[in-house]
């Protein structure tokens, strides 16, 4: 694996869920390996909505890095709450791998139960198209258009300064400044 990939990491800033604002930001940053941020992209996302998938569909296909990114970092399936990325049509709309990062084992049965007691049962087979959830190193991922070994060797590039990729790490303490006018929380 080439040290100087081009990859794509996404986070959504925080928000309060009992706020009136509708929307959250969400940050991508393009990295060069997991050393060097060559551009940054953002776009919003409706909390618990319905437009994760097309708007970062949208936002990388229109940005002048994606003829050279090599796979898109999530950190998680989900933006804005329960904005649930398809992952399958993120991949192939924009010809692109998805690798979903994920920090500890979710309780699938809690997600789906959450689900449907706010209405949104129809996200939950986003969910399940998503596949397994896989073990690599000390995290947990979730892909598509990539195997297994071809997104652990991506991870072991983009990781450098902790197990989240460093695209994401960057991704998050952009939103969360720009979300709270200084970084907060752990990235």
């Amino acid at each position: 694996m080439k040290k100087e990939i081009r990859v794509i990491g996404i986070d959504d800033g925080p928000f309060d869920k009992f706020s009136r604002r509708k929307q959250t930001i969400v940050i991508a940053t393009v990295f060069r390996g997991g050393s060097w941020m060559e551009g940054m992209l953002s776009t919003k996302v409706s909390i618990d909505g319905s437009d994760s998938t097309s708007r970062l569909i949208k936002l990388i296909n229109n940005s002048k890095f994606s003829p050279q990114l090599q796979a898109i970092l999530l950190d998680g399936i989900a933006l804005g709450g329960f904005n649930v990325v398809d992952i399958e049509e993120l991949s192939n709309k924009t010809g692109i791998p998805v690798i979903v990062v994920i920090r500890r084992m979710p309780d699938i049965r809690r997600i789906k139960s959450a689900l449907r007691k706010i209405g949104s049962a129809s996200k939950i087979s986003i969910i399940e198209k998503a596949g397994r959830i896989h073990s690599i190193g000390s995290i947990y991922a979730q892909f598509s258009g990539i195997t297994k070994e071809e997104a652990a060797d991506i991870l072991n590039v983009v990781c450098t300064r902790s197990h989240i990729p460093e695209p994401i790490r960057i991704a998050h303490i952009i939103a969360s400044g720009l979300s709270f006018g200084e970084s907060r929380g752990r990235a």
